[in-house]
């Protein structure tokens, strides 16, 4: 067993009880995904809880199982990206990939046999009907009037249903527990429904296919899983799950236990709701570096560290909470302050002409790629007569506590000259396009004492930058909740934050010519951007992945 750093929760403690005890003497859990839309930040918890259970204890294994249950909304591109999501974050299942149509002749002969035993009916009511007959919280249900029909009548109903003999709707097979039970879940509830539609991996062999309830169960005792971790909606499932297993005396009975989900404030993690978002066109696809989906983060430059740091910190319990994003933000943060190189790029550029610079002369400045790491080695910056500053670097009418350049003052260039701004140049709108300047030729390097100033700025050669698109990035919801008004009628995309994406057209070094994608960096002062897939030679693009701490922002707020 991995004992360094090794997380410690609830679960954990009851394995380790299992273990001690001799109740069991390996463990095994699942990853169980739906393959009807891509994964979210939510399955980032379970990934790193299952897995990493596998990684910690000896003689722990960890299976990958699609719950393909519902062909309807299946797609092999599902199955792909969640593949993908989980090798991304670092993690291996055990053997094979598993599936729960592997087992649609086993689920349909446990189906046979809980008809046999008087424990499941051929039921003719459609979906509202079913509904009305449900009862409520506090009214019993009322039972369906074909519950009573014979073992025989039963058997030949399903049978036929299986041959395709009758329309989508028509049939279902229900579990015959208790109308009267407390726990609407028990209700007799349908575990088998026709639908005439192909599977991805069984094609058109079956019409029938079982319900996630009654396959997921199942599926995990032919899988010999020891311990079955879910989310906390499914609590009042357990009793059907054990039920299920109990009745059909399987060889083996996993254990469910339930823990809180992840729940992030601005973010939806509905699969359905992210459905929604790229079917509307609300943003551009299910990996848009705005969306709660972990291809999203990853385009946007999140790190598997710097989420699994998140899953870890927040923990496993059995309490509900709403964690804010900005910690998960900061997680990755302290990530890629570790890891992303320091590179220059000007997002709203402003000409600055060094006058006393001689106009056919470029500089070669080496630079490290990371001042606090010296093993991260160097780069090579061009510096020459026409550069680019930030437009926000200079102000006419500077307040008290503007360190940057003004009129007649003083900054240093990082890594370069000190240089001092004696004409500004505007158009015909008064709108500054140009700043004229003096360097002191003395001042490259380190700052003698003797010429101390304040300011410090970034800069991009004019002559040797690279024009790319760059992309900020925000939360994609104005409100924290974005849900929380929909009991009164108002929908969640009421509240998309029109500036949750701005685009910009800025400079980079030359360094960046040859940057992979996905690549990650600090522009410096500006904050962490990873190299978009759409980028192409000639044609880079950056997403921001997290902005750094600005401490201008909080002067402003004071002035």
């Amino acid at each position: 067993m991995n004992t360094v750093n090794k997380p410690t929760n609830f679960i954990r403690q009851i394995i380790e009880e299992d273990l001690k005890s001799g109740k069991h003497t390996s463990i095994m859990t699942r990853f169980p995904p739906e393959p009807n839309g891509f994964l979210h930040v939510g399955h980032a918890k379970s990934i790193c809880l299952n897995f990493g259970i596998a990684q910690d204890y000896e003689n722990a294994t960890c299976n990958l199982r699609f719950d393909d249950t519902n062909p309807y909304k299946e797609d092999p591109i599902y199955f792909k990206a969640i593949q993908d999501d989980i090798h991304w974050l670092g993690f291996k299942w055990e053997g094979k990939i598993k599936y729960a149509s592997e087992y649609f002749d086993q689920l349909h002969d446990y189906a046979v046999q809980l008809i046999r035993a008087g424990k499941a009916y051929v039921c003719s009511l459609n979906g509202e009907q079913m509904r009305a007959y449900r009862g409520t919280l506090t009214e019993a249900g009322k039972e369906s009037p074909d519950r009573n029909k014979s073992i025989e009548e039963n058997l030949d109903l399903f049978a036929r249903m299986k041959n395709g003999e009758f329309q989508d709707g028509a049939y279902t097979l229900r579990a015959k527990i208790d109308m009267n039970s407390g726990n609407i879940n028990m209700r007799d509830p349908v575990i088998y429904r026709i639908l005439r539609t192909a599977h991805p991996m069984t094609g058109d062999k079956w019409c029938i296919y079982p319900m996630y309830d009654y396959a997921h169960c199942i599926s995990d005792a032919i899988e010999g899983i020891t311990h079955s971790l879910c989310t906390l909606e499914f609590e009042d499932h357990r009793p059907l799950y054990d039920w299920i297993l109990e009745t059909l005396k399987t060889p083996c009975h996993p254990r469910q236990i339930e823990f809180a989900r992840l729940n992030v404030n601005y973010l939806i993690t509905s699969k359905r709701k992210l459905k929604e978002l790229v079917d509307n066109g609300h943003v551009e696809s299910w990996d848009d570096p705005r969306m709660a989906t972990l291809s999203g983060m990853r385009r946007r430059g999140f790190t598997p560290a710097g989420i699994i740091d998140f899953c870890n910190r927040i923990g496993v319990t059995k309490k509900d909470t709403v964690i804010d994003f900005g910690m998960l933000e900061e997680c990755v943060r302290n990530d890629l302050n570790e890891k992303a190189s320091r590179v220059f790029c000007v997002l709203d550029p402003i000409k600055l002409v060094i006058e006393n610079y001689p106009e056919d002369r470029t500089e070669e400045l080496t630079v490290p790629n990371h001042p606090q790491k010296p093993e991260r080695g160097e780069r090579k910056l061009a510096f020459s007569r026409e550069i680019y500053i930030e437009r926000e670097d200079f102000m006419e009418d500077a307040p008290k506590g503007f360190f940057r350049l003004i009129p007649g003052g003083e900054v240093r260039l990082r890594f370069a000259y000190i240089v001092r701004c004696d004409e500004v140049i505007k158009d015909s709108s008064g709108r500054i396009v140009e700043l004229r300047c003096t360097y002191d030729a003395n001042t490259l390097g380190k700052n003698p004492e003797e010429r101390k100033v304040k300011g410090v700025i970034h800069w991009v050669s004019a002559k040797h930058g690279l024009k790319s698109t760059i992309r900020l990035y925000d939360r994609l919801f104005s409100v924290p909740d974005p849900t929380e008004k929909e009991k009164e009628g108002i929908s969640y995309t009421s509240f998309i934050n029109p500036d949750s994406l701005q685009v910009k057209t800025g400079v980079v070094e030359a360094s960046l010519k040859d940057a992979k994608v996905e690549s990650c960096f600090q522009f410096e002062r500006v904050g962490y951007f990873n190299v978009d897939r759409t980028s192409s030679e000639g044609d880079l693009v950056f997403n921001r992945t997290v902005s750094l701490k600005d401490t201008w922002v909080k002067v402003q707020g004071k002035v």
